[in-house]
């Protein structure tokens, strides 16, 4: 949600700023800007509601010149996604330009006190408060000292930011700091650069700094950058995170769109996560930090995760209870955030997020710490607040997925608490080592199963074709495969818009079964497992009354064929609770291809944010 790039060196500001903001078009936004200091000293900005292209489009008409400027994607909160509302957003003099990521809790409060010392606005956004206390501190104590200026005005905020800030009188400097946003910067021999993500900074540079809460940054010309706190102290050895991946990951690449392209490298990802895994400990996972005796005495464990994340979730704690033994409660972080919660010295909080970003899920992570839970956390991202604020961190290595709606990152998360459920099983007896040895094997055949089905692309394309022209769909499946259910319809959802309902099959006949009517689709997930059968009596429900079904089958099941109207076939997984990382491929290609049927952006779903890290 949002994005941050700044840049001040030798070379046009403009183009990289548009480059970079293009990059971060994964995180979600309705509105982009940018603002450079032009060789005369003063601001030039170009911004508008929609999307990078419309903004490059103008910037080739406008020809901001300068060395020294800022961008911003903006995901509207407060203010329609409009031009005025769109960053960066400048002061009363035109000279102070921010752009922030976040959510200021109290501008109305002071937008208020600004506005009767006299100060003008010109937008309905929270962020606009931020340029205007700079004026003030700019103006009074802190003249000629940029640092001291934001650090003076971030003393009167409450809330969440990520702010780089420029000033006309000092033309080639930057200043950036954050708080419970992420915020990185790198310094190379043609300038200095910041980002709120390592994505945009790929190109240039192989490691970046990773600023903590409450530190500043003053980015100058020649590439230095100095780092204090807020006391205003050096911070002598700040956090270093290698970029890990090429710059080309982030690329197509040949494939028509980011989606397609991360669809297809769900096997590799998986590849990655399981490569040395298993050892002495049954499954080595020194991410834990626990000893064997720690992991043994949890007696409780909550999952906490949003959106496809908890999904996986819903999917680890059937693997933890089956094999582990342990009690889960898997919860949505935005609604455990206000609930009553049973903690013991034994509890364990498992955080589930993609980007280590979002918000409501690190509130939740940060009350299971502060009432003595272990927190350990599964993502994606080098650094981000969830891996910095936890106990332990598996990082899936799933690298960058930048279409907003998740696929591999969904399939690595289920592999990651696979292993989590093995290992957890291991140390409290509930599986032998041999047992545990076995399970691991089966996982490890996975890629292979996905591969096969990456290859059959050409049935959920040809499936697609049952949705043309429909308003809504009903997705079901049993077992752990309801879960599968929910994943495909919000998929469905996420990038076709179109409505779709999830539920597991036998609660069908309580309610949603009044939504069948004839070409009604209904979306079955119906393998060779343990409640095959039961599955295949709520299809045979479903076409008395006249629904068309679509089931996800293994191969050679000839009874859900002459039932069905199309069949998306799997490969035979030996373990069932292994199922939903082989299934849900289909229903990713299927959603994609509906989607592209009705011309849509398959990348850049409306309304969505691939990182939502405001509450």
């Amino acid at each position: 949600m949002c994005g941050v790039v700044g840049y001040t060196g030798k070379k046009p500001a403009a183009p990289w700023l548009l480059d970079g903001l293009a990059t971060l078009e994964y995180r979600g936004y309705d509105s982009a800007g940018i603002q450079v200091i032009s060789p005369s000293g003063n601001l030039h900005g170009v911004k508008c509601a929609g999307r990078v292209a419309t903004l490059r489009e103008r910037c080739d008409s406008a020809n901001p010149v300068g060395t020294c400027g800022i961008g911003h994607t903006r995901w509207a909160t407060h203010g329609a996604p409009t031009d005025k509302n769109a960053h960066p957003h400048t002061d009363c003099s035109g000279r102070i330009a921010v752009v922030h990521n976040g959510i200021i809790e109290n501008f109305q409060e002071l937008k208020r006190e600004l506005m009767a010392a006299g100060h003008t606005f010109k937008s309905e956004t929270d962020t606009e408060v931020i340029a205007h206390l700079v004026e003030d501190a700019w103006a009074g104590p802190a003249k000629g000292d940029l640092v001291a200026a934001l650090r003076n005005a971030c003393d009167r905020l409450e809330g969440a930011w990520a702010i780089a800030c420029v000033c006309a009188d000092v033309p080639n400097q930057i200043v950036v700091t954050r708080k419970s946003s992420p915020l990185v910067v790198c310094s190379t021999d043609e300038g200095a650069y910041v980002a709120s993500d390592v994505m945009p900074l790929a190109s240039v540079a192989s490691s970046v700094l990773q600023l903590q809460d409450n530190d500043f940054a003053l980015l100058s010309e020649d590439g230095r950058v100095e780092i204090t706190n807020r006391e205003g102290e050096k911070v002598e050895h700040p956090e270093t995170i290698t970029i890990d991946w090429d710059a080309s990951a982030a690329t197509l690449g040949g494939y028509s769109d980011f989606m397609a392209k991360e669809i297809s490298e769900q096997p590799e990802a998986i590849e990655r996560l399981l490569t040395n895994r298993l050892g002495e400990h049954g499954i080595e996972m020194d991410e834990l930090s626990m000893s064997k005796e720690e992991l043994a005495s949890i007696d409780r464990i909550y999952i906490i995760a949003c959106g496809t994340s908890y999904h996986v979730g819903l999917i680890a704690k059937s693997l933890i209870e089956k094999w582990a033994k342990i009690p889960v409660s898997c919860e949505y972080a935005s609604e455990f955030n206000y609930s009553d919660v049973l903690v013991t010295p034994h509890t364990m909080c498992v955080i589930i997020t993609q980007s280590g970003e979002t918000a409501d899920t690190l509130t939740a992570a940060r009350r299971m710490k502060g009432m003595g839970s272990t927190v350990f956390a599964i993502t994606n991202v080098l650094g981000s607040s969830a891996a910095r604020e936890s106990d332990g961190t598996l990082y899936i290595q799933a690298g960058p997925e930048v279409a907003v709606a998740s696929t591999k990152a969904y399939t690595a998360q289920m592999a990651a608490s696979v292993l989590l459920a093995l290992r957890l099983a291991f140390a409290n007896g509930s599986m032998s080592r041999e047992e545990v040895e076995r399970r691991y094997h089966e996982l490890e055949a996975i890629p292979g199963l996905i591969r096969e089905v990456l290859a059959r692309r050409w049935q959920p394309r040809q499936a697609a074709k049952l949705f043309r022209d429909k308003h809504s769909a009903l997705f079901l499946g049993r077992g752990v495969n309801s879960t599968t259910a929910y994943e495909g319809a919000l998929k469905l959802k996420e990038i076709s818009y179109l409505h779709a309902e999830a539920y597991p099959a036998g609660e069908m006949k309580h309610g949603p079964i009044a939504l069948l009517e004839p070409g009604f689709p209904v979306v079955a997930i119906v393998p060779a497992d343990s409640v095959h059968d039961k599955t295949v009596s709520n299809i045979q429900e479903s076409i008395a009354r006249g629904a068309v079904v679509l089931a996800v089958a293994t191969d050679g099941d000839e009874a859900v064929a002459k039932l069905c109207q199309d069949v998306l076939w799997i490969p035979p997984v030996e373990n069932e609770m292994l199922v939903p990382l082989v299934a849900v491929v289909h229903l990713q290609m299927l959603a994609r291809f509906v989607a592209r049927a009705r011309g849509l952006d398959v990348d850049k779903p409306r309304n969505l944010a691939k990182s939502v890290t405001v509450e």
